[in-house]
């Protein structure tokens, strides 16, 4: 035996569970320090960013390396420049020292006179070019005032000792100090700028650097030693005799010459050591030398005393020949200091190019590859988020919502084309978003079946309460016993009950309910025909209603919402409270508000059924649950109402319901012709039935029974238009009001007239009226005297519903006649507006 389709469509289900029964991993809280649960954005950043520190961290250090030696080099470079300003100074602090050294010894031995004024003037010129040179020097120093500890430090010493320089000569005019405490003053500022000449220092790396330092070092050293002899030979020729230590200061100067000069020759270069050679070959020099040689103590007598104007102008003019090439020794360090300087900044900014280039071309290249996966990652993200938030659930929401045959949708191709693994991803994804669309058209065909049951199904089942209503309305007619009317009543109730069960059913499948008219209805009648659909209408009491009218298509619906509100209101309040329903006008539109004194909600719950209210959810299992929400709020939906629910003043619920200005009718001018369909509601025959209603405070609650009132003899009516006929007014339409049952009824020639006292049913054997089918029994009262007319109440909410139920019986009979089947139209049943 072959398998069948039942087994086919088993197997296939069985299939499609296996193929999406897929472990979900639960989600769990993105920790920073897992590795696997970084972002994409986070990982390629590592990967790139890693790499590059430890390369600038290399670089870095390579670099520091060498901004500091060239730093270094930089700063020596300018210490051996400042060097001229530093020998400029202390030639001129040699002039003025020797000068000063041969005029002390004039001061003391002239006293006062024209030779003191000589001296003292001689020693002016020789000052002020001395604190220019030290101008010169303060100038030239500006540059280094960040220069190393050391160097600073010396330069402040230099600057003490020359300030003491400035002190003592005060001390030269009057002659009071020694000579030797005022030259020692002089003597420590130059050692002072020699230690600073000496003080750049390239580094152990640099020894021809240091060399060269050495160098201009120890000629200078050689020229200062040079001076002080020139100076103790200046003074002892200024005296006219020799001191008594002259000659061993003499002495001793000679010998740290000589070591001097021979320590300037070992370290200078061969260039150097021959300009030396060829300075000291200068015939000025050699006079200077020869005049000295005369000074040197011999076997043969005592040291000559040189003529001091001689002596001065020899040695004055080998002390310039020395200088001449102290500047030169000097200007050849300087140059060497900036070569070495500046190759040293042109390496280091060699490197530090080769260090960027290399960087910015890593750089480039992993921004490029960073950038195509992130490109595509982003793509794929976009597209993912897109599926997910917008193509499908707006495929769902068309599936969802279709009413005809199920849409051809279109999946998009993958945005990534590359063939990598991201590509790969996208095409993934696009094979999900494939799948999900599949699984939705299968749901919505599954759907569209289901609803296209319920809609069967409610349809059957509003054929047989609508042919139990009549049944139940005969039974009525002809039954007189009050309690087995009572049960008939009961009954009666329960089939409308089970009727508004129906049309939910039909608003559950997505489906228009067949309830219409085409013609305005008092809001007043609407009310009322929802009051008489729930268990409890003796509860609901109808404190304020405004003279409306109310669009006939809207009128079903309408009523089966108010229906819903007021069962939820009477099921969760205590027997003995009443619902309160006002309506009155805001705005272009109207607001009903029905207020109950129950248990209430909570805030969350409130909130929660809000929120249903302004989006109607889909129809699931827990729809079912809370048929009477779902149902409220797709009605809502469909016929453009504002749902809220509030809590009350004390206790309770408030339902607020706006209808919308479409909504509302004027109130019509004319009753319809005779010939009218019954089931038309007519807003003629529903001002006929609200002429004489009492004010709003004198409305009782609906559906009360009146106390019980003696027996009297009246007619027992038995329909119940003509309970409801008016005590005086128009003419009734041809035919059967809104309200009735029956269809139409004969035309009348005159309008029904009132009865004196108010009508009932009769009275039974213990006294109590007989309840007329469908009259409204809270208008029934004590009689009134004959000469009175009867008082006018409202339609009993009872009433008003058995008419309704004779009027759809009458729509169901009708198409009953037609056909027996419900078709099926070719493209499906069609829903929210489709129904036929």
């Amino acid at each position: 035996m072959g398998a069948g389709p039942d087994s086919a469509r088993a197997a296939v289900a069985h299939h499609r569970r296996r193929r999406f029964d897929v472990r979900v991993v639960p989600h769990r809280r993105r920790s920073p320090f897992r590795m696997r649960d970084w972002r994409m954005r986070t990982k390629l950043a590592t990967v790139l960013v890693i790499p590059s520190v430890a390369f600038l961290v290399l670089a870095g250090v390579q670099t520091h390396a060498l901004v500091g030696q060239t730093t270094a080099l930089g700063d020596f470079a300018r210490q051996v420049g400042i060097g001229r300003e530093i020998t400029v100074l202390v030639h001129q602090l040699q002039q003025e020292r020797d000068r000063a050294a041969g005029e002390l010894s004039e001061l003391r031995r002239s006293g006062a006179g024209a030779d003191r004024d000589a001296a003292i003037a001689a020693l002016k010129p020789l000052q002020a070019a001395t604190d220019q040179a030290l101008r010169e020097l303060r100038r030239a120093a500006e540059p280094l005032a960040d220069a190393d500890a050391s160097w600073r430090v010396a330069y402040s010493e230099a600057l003490e000792a020359y300030q003491q320089v400035v002190y003592i000569r005060a001390a030269i005019p009057p002659a009071v100090l020694g000579s030797d405490t005022i030259l020692s003053n002089y003597h420590r500022a130059v050692d002072a700028l020699l230690s600073l000449l000496a003080e750049p220092s390239p580094g152990e790396d640099q020894p021809a650097l240091s060399d060269a330092v050495l160098r201009y070092v120890q000629l200078a050293r050689v020229k200062e030693l040079s001076s002080r002899v020139r100076a103790q030979l200046y003074e002892a020729a200024r005296a006219g005799r020799y001191g008594v230590e002259a000659q061993v200061v003499l002495s001793d100067l000679r010998a740290q010459q000589l070591t001097a000069l021979g320590a300037f020759r070992v370290a200078a270069t061969a260039a150097q050591v021959r300009r030396y050679d060829e300075t000291s070959a200068d015939p000025a020099f050699l006079a200077a030398t020869r005049l000295e040689e005369q000074s040197l103590p011999s076997g043969a007598g005592p040291p000559a005393v040189l003529p001091a104007p001689q002596w001065w102008a020899a040695s004055e003019q080998r002390q310039e020949l020395l200088r001449g090439l102290e500047a030169s020794v000097l200007d050849d360090a300087v140059r060497r200091a900036d070569e070495v300087s500046a190759a040293q900044l042109r390496t280091t900014l060699l490197v530090i190019g080769v260090i960027v280039v290399v960087l910015l071309v890593a750089l480039l290249i992993s921004v490029l590859v960073g950038r195509s996966i992130a490109r595509s990652m982003r793509l794929l993200r976009g597209q993912a988020l897109r599926i997910a938030q917008i193509e499908l659930p707006e495929a769902l929401d068309r599936l969802r919502t279709v009413t005809g045959g199920v849409p051809t949708i279109e999946v998009p191709p993958a945005v990534v084309r590359s063939l990598d693994e991201i590509g790969e991803l996208a095409e993934a994804f696009v094979a999900v978003h494939r799948s999900a669309v599949s699984v939705a058209v299968e749901q919505a065909a599954t759907r569209r079946n289901v609803n296209a049951m319920f809609v069967n199904l409610a349809r059957r089942s509003q054929v047989l309460v609508e042919r139990q209503l009549e049944l139940l309305d005969d039974l009525e007619r002809e039954e007189s016993d009050p309690d087995q009317l009572e049960n008939l009543f009961k009954l009666d109730h329960l089939a409308a009950r089970m009727r508004r069960n129906d049309d939910s059913l039909l608003v559950l499948a997505g489906t228009e309910s067949t309830r219409r008219w085409n013609r305005p209805v008092g809001l007043g009648a609407v009310l009322l025909a929802a009051s008489a659909e729930i268990e409890q209408y003796q509860r609901v009491r109808h404190d304020a209603v405004a003279d409306l009218h109310i669009v006939g298509h809207a009128v079903g619906e309408l009523v089966h919402v108010l229906a819903e509100l007021l069962e939820n209101a009477t099921s969760f309040s205590r027997p003995d409270t009443v619902v309160v329903v006002t309506a009155g006008v805001e705005g272009d539109g109207a607001v009903v508000e029905l207020a109950d004194e129950g248990l209430g909600m909570s805030p969350a719950a409130l909130a929660e059924a809000n929120a249903v209210l302004a989006t109607p959810p889909a129809a699931d299992v827990a729809t079912v649950e809370r048929m009477g929400l779902f149902v409220v709020s797709h009605l809502a939906a469909r016929l453009g109402l504002e749902v809220r629910l509030r809590a009350g003043a004390s206790a309770g619920l408030v339902a607020r319901i706006r209808l919308p200005g479409d909504l509302l009718a004027p109130a019509p001018s004319a009753a319809p012709d005779a010939s009218a369909p019954a089931r038309m509601l007519t807003s003629a025959v529903a001002a006929v039935a609200w002429a004489g209603a009492p004010s709003p405070d004198e409305m009782p609650v609906a559906g009360r029974r009146p106390d019980p009132a003696p027996r009297q003899a009246r007619p027992v009516p038995v329909r119940a238009e003509d309970v409801l006929a008016p005590a005086a007014g128009p003419a009734a339409p041809a035919g059967g009001g809104w309200w009735s049952r029956q269809g139409p009824a004969p035309a009348r020639e005159t309008a029904p007239t009132p009865p004196a006292v108010p009508v009932t049913g009769g009275t039974n054997a213990r006294g109590l009226p007989v309840r007329v089918p469908m009259a409204q029994l809270s208008a029934v009262t004590q009689p009134a005297p004959p000469q009175r007319p009867a008082a006018r109440h409202d339609p009993d909410p009872e009433a008003v519903g058995g008419m309704l139920s004779r009027l759809y019986s009458g729509v169901r009979r009708a198409e009953a006649e037609e056909t027996t089947e419900i078709f099926m139209p070719p493209g499906g049943v069609r829903t929210e507006g489709g129904q036929r």
